[in-house]
């Protein structure tokens, strides 16, 4: 076996982009061990460690054999039949074979199969030497990785996401040899651009990270990140305040720096009459700041910078920090003044030169149909209707202010601001800004009722709409994020204990479009007309549609919170119009499969579906046919019967009330006559009039239990 040692690949670049920077590490170190493992050389792959800076990509490699174990070559050439003419002397296809393999005819062997015997050639090649194969295993992991503009600099004809400056390939203390993007391959690293400008030399491998700590580069992106929690929380505490330091910005800083270094700023007081979500954003998304908090929440007059240098003269660093936010919370003060001076109303008439969607008209138009919807969603859950409206007419008014055209992450938010600013009811105003949410996976869905109704009615115009024009997602293509629409609609509706007839929305949603919109979507055949429309046939396509885009986007949401998918096809498989029904159905199954008569009611209720599917006109569930207690011939069919009609009652009265728990434990106590019919009675009896009576009396059972879910889709 062949020595083992570490292996070191880094590249050095000029900055690379913070936001690529770890998904360009991952692939790097990802795309280096399976080069490794495709040519056979032994390495700890499970060990394997990715290192990245702004100025390098690196990959750390222990226990990486120096050569490839033997290879055994196996080439079956022509059939022996075919190897040889009639006087037995080798054919042109057996001589060629042989030549390409490199050898003469005599040393090929012939192997017998099932479908005859073949000529084969047969060696054990010695396995080559890593730096044989190092470079290429390197250049198809630099090929691989995900950079979807890759630049070209001087007259090179290679390209890469940065210019390249410097290569360093080791294994143990052994440079490998090797040419790749113009740069050769060495044992000198580079530090910090500032600290430590000179050439680094690494001994080896395992020494690499060392060298450039001392060197102050940070390489670890792990170790870097804690140094900017440390530094943040450090400066923090000085300042007596709480930064609000998300991994977000966290990844972002620390993909800035090499050695980072917090330097605690302060701002002028008068800019914090504007919304602090403005002043946020901007030291966040604009400048990479961390704002402080001060103990009873409000946003502080401090703010954290994190430099990539331990400066001799910090206060020349945090001045240049406090000149640098100047203009930018003056442009923030600017512009919320500004529009402090319009009415959120009065921005009603710039969103009808706001095209929403070609098809679907202007951004008012949205307004227009939003508003119906979010009409009759409010009545029918109790809202304030007039409330409901008003909210929806002015929800996207923010849009056309300075503020949000600046910072259009701000949108909903100084929508509230400005509605509360110029009077509106309270209600009104939040519902504004928290109709968006949910806004991300960990997001909560809005607090308040009015905002509910908004979200709802907002994300039945956009699924309906886009969907209605023939826009609706493809593979990984969601332009108008339909999925995360219908995943906070489902949740809004299921969480805010919103209890409407979601089939019926979507048909009202649908009802709201204009035929144009409707046309649109339909896509004629390669050099056919258009199709002709039937507006109220494509309307019920499309709500089939929407619901089942729908209920597709919850079997996440359930298999987030462990609920088994058989479970949720249970409930899926009666298609509950609403979803707080359907969250219901749902834990109520879940309750009943723990029960100790589930499994045999399961098990029944498999068996039952089994039978009606294969007698016609019993296996839907529109066909409930009567039984006739006279064709009984043995008690289990009397008892059964009897045990029926008298759950049916309570069962009903249970179901209505959308109790559907204690409902199911009612059933439960079907087992047992449902156990005795089946070991006592023959359904498919020769006779029809008692065939079809005991398939009446199955089709009753199941018809029970589908009043809930369809028990026989779950695990027995």
């Amino acid at each position: 076996m062949s020595e083992s040692r570490s292996l070191l690949v880094e590249l050095g670049t000029e900055e690379l982009p913070p936001k690529a920077l770890d998904a360009l590490s991952e692939a790097f170190a990802r795309g280096v061990s399976a080069g490794l493992k495709q040519h056979g050389i032994a390495h700890d792959e499970a060990a394997t460690r990715r290192f990245c800076t702004p100025r390098r990509l690196a990959v750390h490699v222990p226990a990486v054999a120096a050569v490839q174990p033997e290879q055994s070559i196996e080439r079956r050439g022509p059939a022996v039949k075919a190897g040889r003419d009639a006087e037995g002397k080798p054919t042109r296809a057996l001589l060629g074979f042989a030549g390409s393999c490199g050898v003469e005819v005599d040393a090929l062997d012939i192997v017998e199969t099932d479908k005859g015997a073949w000529y084969i050639y047969r060696a054990v090649q010695p396995g080559k030497r890593l730096a044989e194969i190092l470079p290429s295993i390197v250049e198809q992991a630099l090929r691989q990785l995900p950079i979807p503009r890759p630049m070209r600099w001087a007259d090179h004809d290679y390209a890469f996401v940065r210019p390249v400056h410097w290569l360093l390939m080791l294994h143990g203390s052994e440079v490998v040899d090797a040419r790749i993007m113009g740069l050769q391959s060495g044992r000198q690293s580079r530090g910090h651009r500032f600290h430590h400008p000179a050439p680094v030399h690494v001994a080896d491998a395992d020494a690499w990270l060392g060298a450039l700590r001392e060197a102050r580069v940070l390489a670890d992106p792990l170790e870097r990140r804690q140094r900017v929690r440390e530094e943040v929380s450090r400066v923090a505490a000085d300042l007596g305040g709480q930064p609000r330091l998300s991994d977000e910005l966290l990844d972002e800083i620390a993909n800035l720096t090499e050695w980072p270094v917090a330097i605690a700023c302060t701002f002028d007081e008068a800019f914090l009459a504007v919304p602090p979500e403005a002043l946020v954003t901007t030291m966040e998304s604009n400048q990479k700041f961390v704002p402080v908090f001060a103990t009873d929440g409000k946003l502080a007059r401090h703010f954290i910078g994190v430099a990539n240098i331990q400066s001799s003269d910090p206060q020349q660093v945090r001045k240049g920090y406090e000149r640098v936010i100047r203009p930018r919370f003056a442009d923030a003060r600017f512009f919320w003044d500004e529009d402090l001076k319009t009415p959120l109303e009065h921005y009603q008439q710039a969103l009808e030169r706001v095209t929403y969607q070609q098809d679907l008209g202007s951004m008012w138009d949205k307004c227009v149909r939003v508003a119906e919807l979010a009409r009759v969603t409010a009545n029918r859950v109790g809202v304030d209707a007039a409330l409901a409206t008003r909210a929806a007419a002015l929800a996207k008014c923010d849009l056309m202010t300075r503020m949000v055209g600046e910072f259009p992450e701000l949108q909903g938010v100084m929508g509230r601001y400005y509605a509360k600013a110029h009077g509106e009811n309270e209600d009104v105003a939040d519902a504004l800004d928290a109709f968006y949410q949910p806004r991300s996976a960990g997001d909560a869905v809005a607090s308040r009722p009015l905002a509910r109704v908004l979200a709802v009615a907002e994300r039945l115009d956009t699924l309906a709409g886009i969907f209605a024009v023939g826009l609706k997602p493809t593979g990984n293509k969601d332009p108008f994020a339909l999925r995360r629409a219908a995943l906070g609609l489902a949740r809004t509706l299921i969480e805010g204990a919103l209890d409407i007839d979601l089939k019926a929305a979507f048909a009202e949603a649908l009802q709201l479009l204009p035929d144009a919109a409707l046309a649109a979507g339909l896509t004629p055949a390669k050099g056919a007309k258009a199709p002709h429309l039937d507006a109220g046939k494509h309307r019920m396509q499309l709500q089939a549609e929407l619901y089942a885009f729908v209920l597709d986007r919850l079997r996440g949401y359930y298999a987030d919170k462990d609920v088994g998918n058989d479970l949720f096809e249970a409930v899926a498989a009666v298609a509950p119009g609403s979803l707080f029904d359907f969250d219901r159905r749902l834990r109520a199954v879940a309750s009943f499969a723990v029960c100790p008569e589930s499994q045999s009611l399961v098990a029944a209720n498999k068996r039952v579906d089994n039978i009606l599917r294969k007698d016609a006109g019993m296996d839907s569930p529109s066909a409930l046919p009567a039984v006739d207690t006279s064709l009984f011939e043995l008690t289990a069919e009397r008892d059964l019967h009897a045990a029926l009609l008298d759950a049916r009652e309570d069962s009903s009265r249970l179901v209505d009330s959308g109790d559907y728990e204690a409902a199911l434990l009612r059933l439960s106590r079907l087992q047992e006559p449902v156990d005795r019919f089946f070991d006592q009675v023959m359904v498919m009896a020769e006779a029809e009039s008692i065939r079809r009576n005991r398939l009446a009396l199955l089709r009753q059972l199941q018809a029970q239990f589908l009043d809930i879910a369809d028990i026989s889709r779950m695990h027995s």
